[in-house]
């Protein structure tokens, strides 16, 4: 195989999202590393390990060897709680960010490089939500920073706002594996934090960018195509207080279909005709 037919192999294996490097067996990270060979360890004779008998929750392997459960590090804020438990506790953006960094009961956050948190003014009046981390977004811990973001600026800009007007967040913090469209465990599992997140930001205005955070958000079944165009209140769990919220296409989809920008430029007027005569 010459260097040209390596390339495409390595092109058509990001095409189809073989993008990520994972092993078939988690690695026991907490295991001492062996010590190097020396010359007295080299002539130790080896010594059969003692029997003894096996803990509970230990299994046997095919060689008749105990596997021992994976030990992992304790997580930062009580481990063993769960996402809403989490979410909950916490009492700012600053604290919401860490305990979502020491969350593990996502397995994306095994598989992303970066948490991807939020971006722009969290003192904003209006604040966008999309689906998940892409590539880019992964490998710069920040939303919407690719080909979409760019668009999503341009979009942002054509209304009067920026990313130092508007504050902007995914409902998944974790990239999915090959950009794949997130389960609908994975959501469920974020949301409580994506609630809470809007609880602390206090925003005027809520922007679902695309189907997936529509359709999350709203807890409604209705596609982008139903329920973009339309104002929507949403309310909070821990207050009575509602907040204007819409739907807009998603930049990526926008890239793929030029001819639904006359609609979502109708979007972005209604988004900017409410921030200019609010209810």
């Amino acid at each position: 195989m010459d260097a040209e037919q390596a390339l495409a192999l390595l092109r058509w294996q990001i095409a189809i999202g073989a993008d990520e490097a994972i092993e078939p067996v988690a690695p026991d990270r907490t295991r001492p590393a062996p010590l190097p060979e020396t010359p007295d360890n080299r002539a130790a004779p080896a010594r059969a390990a003692p029997v003894r008998p096996m803990a509970a929750g230990t299994s046997t392997a095919p060689g008749g060897a105990a596997v021992l459960p994976l030990r992992r590090p304790p997580v930062p804020g009580a481990p063993g709680l769960s996402s809403a438990e989490v979410a909950a506790a916490a009492a700012s953006l600053e604290e919401l960010a860490a305990a979502m960094a020491g969350f593990e009961g996502c397995a994306l956050r095994q598989t992303a490089t970066n948490l991807v948190f939020a971006d722009g003014n969290p003192e904003a009046r209006v604040m966008l939500i999309g689906e998940a981390p892409g590539a880019d977004e992964d490998r710069l811990g920040k939303p919407f920073v690719g080909v979409s973001g760019r668009l999503l600026d341009r979009m942002l800009a054509a209304i009067g706002l920026g990313r130092n007007s508007a504050y902007i967040t995914n409902i998944l913090p974790w990239r999915p594996p090959g950009n794949r469209k997130p389960t609908a465990a994975e959501i469920a599992m974020c949301m409580p934090f994506v609630r809470r997140h809007v609880e602390l930001v206090a925003p005027e205005i809520l922007v679902f960018v695309g189907g997936t955070s529509a359709s999350a958000m709203l807890d409604r079944s209705e596609g982008i195509m139903r329920l973009r165009g339309r104002w929507f209140q949403y309310r909070t769990e821990q207050s009575s207080k509602t907040i204007d919220a819409i739907s807009i296409f998603h930049p990526a989809f926008l890239l793929r279909s030029p001819g639904q920008k006359r609609e979502a430029w109708r979007d972005l007027m209604m988004i900017r005709e409410r921030l200019v005569t609010p209810n």
